[in-house]
């Protein structure tokens, strides 16, 4: 059984012959209270405290579950993201690398035709050069025969 304050106040002992004295039971009593009722109300506030304190550590368990998977969905964001910025890279460098092989081929492909229209061309001015030689030389030839015909007729008057 528990003593409350109003039990120390309401306990009423016994007069006996040559007893206690009376005053100082009392006073000691009234302080005893006085004590209990500060301990009980400190031990009630203490209780408070501690459920209060429970409580909270209660929300920062559950705190402390969110930051967990937070972090955790974070860590893995970070690892996706990082994962698909290298698969990207991987494409711009392949697409890169296809484009350059596309244009040194073109380049080529160029080079190729040019050379072949300097050759050709070079084929034209030959038989232009050819042509014009003939040219001349039928020209040359048709200039001797007038000369020779004008020299012929001029001998012969």
């Amino acid at each position: 059984m528990r003593i409350t304050p109003l039990d120390i106040q309401n306990k009423q002992f016994p007069v006996r012959f040559r007893g206690f004295d009376m005053q100082e039971v009392s006073d000691f009593l009234e302080m005893i209270r006085e004590e209990l009722e500060e301990l009980i109300r400190e031990n009630n506030w203490l209780k408070e405290q501690a459920s209060r304190n429970e409580e909270q550590i209660r929300e920062y368990g559950k705190l402390e579950v969110v930051l967990k998977d937070t972090l955790v969905s974070t860590q893995e964001m970070v690892r996706e993201y990082k994962e698909t910025a290298r698969k990207e890279a991987e494409l711009i460098l392949k697409d890169a690398e296809l484009k350059a092989e596309n244009l040194i081929r073109e380049a080529q492909e160029k080079a190729i035709k040019i050379h072949e229209d300097i050759t050709d061309l070079k084929g034209i001015r030959r038989h232009y050069r050819e042509e014009l030689i003939r040219l001349l030389d039928n020209h040359r030839r048709m200039v001797e025969f007038d000369i020779r015909s004008e020299e012929d007729q001029g001998s012969e008057i």
